[in-house]
């Protein structure tokens, strides 16, 4: 009997599913007639009422927290704060005070015969994001997409299923307010059915675009039949060289790992220059403050020993490496010279976001033009791999790949182009 009602609420997860899919396809076509000035004011509004509904959004928001452990590192991901979702209003605000990017001409000629060519930026359609516990995610997604044209999908985590739920229905009210169909933004039922339908739904989706962990990632381009922009999880290195700084280490090691740990940008592997071992208890330091637990590696832990909290020091082995934190933890790896450093980064990268701590302009360049990734720093936090910090207002993830967009993702990055073409009868011979 209990399979058979799993099976009953498999099957309505499908139905439901499929009938959305086919909704927001149809409603697509309605965004086409939203003007830039028509999706500034509603995006402005949304802000407005996002803040007016922050109690209502919170309360939503503890129910999902009630059921997931405080010391799971998705916690922090999923809890939402006055603070968090007046931030979120500003992102929104942000975004609605960008350019739209529709309509703008990126080439134009006349060719010999007569016949003229534009290229021109125009929505990708309905785009479909899959996301765990992240509710920060669908103010962001809707912002991004609705500002660049685009009908949206969304399938959240059942971890935040209370949360999307709430911020889906102010959001439709919002859209609804302004004489806009509700029905260009769905969210799927949160069983797991949902998020097949969706990678499987070519006829009614145009790019699919995953948010979340490794794990998630891997299964959705394996498994999507749609077309996938991955935003790939960090495995964020830092690398601080024979010639690093040792108080602008201090600071830059500190907020690229503690800032938040749970962010894909927060650094996961510290690369230490053998010469700079004696330095090292000093860099790390102010960790102990947070926590934070250091694999080290054998030279490094020999250095550290006797200096850093011994209950905060663990030797690292070979899965201490490639690892993606998430959490108060640092592996450090030491290195004889640049290129092992660079060697190391080729190996466990995931070319997300990578540092060089360094006053050598000789290195900084070396790092600069041979580390693969989508953002690479000098003398600088990882932290700022973030689209509101690169001037896009938000962003919709982080990509990794390399086609079509790379790094933060924002208004630019949701649209493709067309051709239009002009003559006066041309016919070709």
């Amino acid at each position: 009997m209990q399979e058979t009602a799993g099976q009953q609420c498999k099957e309505r997860a499908i139905m439901n599913a499929i009938e959305q899919l086919k909704t927001v396809k149809m409603a697509a076509r309605s965004m086409l007639g939203i003007s830039a000035r028509e999706s500034q004011e509603l995006l402005l509004d949304l802000a407005d009422r996002t803040e007016e509904n922050i109690e209502k959004i919170l309360a939503a928001n503890e129910l999902d927290l009630a059921r997931m452990p405080k010391n799971d590192p998705r916690y922090d991901r999923l809890q939402l704060t006055p603070a968090r979702i007046s931030e979120i209003a500003k992102d929104i605000r942000n975004v609605a005070n960008l350019e739209s990017p529709l309509g703008k001409v990126l080439e134009q000629r006349r060719m010999p015969n007569g016949l003229s060519l534009k290229k021109v930026r125009v929505p990708l359609g309905v785009v479909g994001i899959i996301y765990e516990a992240r509710p920060n995610v669908t103010f962001d997604v809707f912002a991004l997409c609705f500002r660049s044209g685009n009908a949206i999908v969304l399938k959240g985590g059942s971890d935040a299923d209370n949360s999307n739920r709430a911020i889906v229905e102010l959001i439709r009210n919002c859209l609804t307010a302004h004489g806009i169909s509700a029905e260009v933004l769905q969210l799927l039922p949160a069983e797991r059915q949902a998020a097949v339908e969706l990678m499987h739904a070519v006829d009614y989706v145009d790019v699919l675009i995953p948010r979340g962990s490794q794990g998630l990632i891997d299964m959705v381009r394996n498994n999507a039949r749609v077309p996938v922009i991955e935003t790939g999880a960090g495995v964020v290195h830092t690398y601080f060289d024979e010639t690093g700084d040792i108080e602008i280490g201090r600071k830059v090691i500190f907020n690229a790992k503690t800032r938040r740990v749970s962010v894909c940008n927060a650094l996961d592997c510290l690369v230490v220059h053998i010469s700079r071992l004696k330095d090292l208890p000093g860099l790390v330091e102010a960790l102990a403050d947070k926590s934070v637990v250091l694999e080290a590696d054998e030279l490094a832990f020999a250095a550290l020993k006797g200096i850093y909290p011994s209950q905060l020091l663990e030797k690292a082995n070979e899965a201490s490496f490639g690892k993606e934190h998430l959490d108060y933890r640092l592996t450090v790896k030491t290195v004889a010279d640049l290129n092992q450093a660079l060697d190391h980064i080729a190996c466990y990268s995931t070319r997300h976001s990578e540092a060089i701590i360094s006053q050598s302009s000789e290195n900084q360049l070396r790092f600069c033009n041979e580390v693969d990734a989508a953002a690479v720093y000098v003398n600088t936090s990882t932290a700022f791999t973030d689209g509101a910090q690169f001037g896009m207002g938000a962003e919709i993830g982080i990509s990794t790949q390399k086609l079509h967009a790379r790094g933060p993702m924002a208004l630019p990055e949701l649209t493709s182009y067309k051709w239009l073409i002009e003559s006066n009868g041309l016919t070709r011979p």
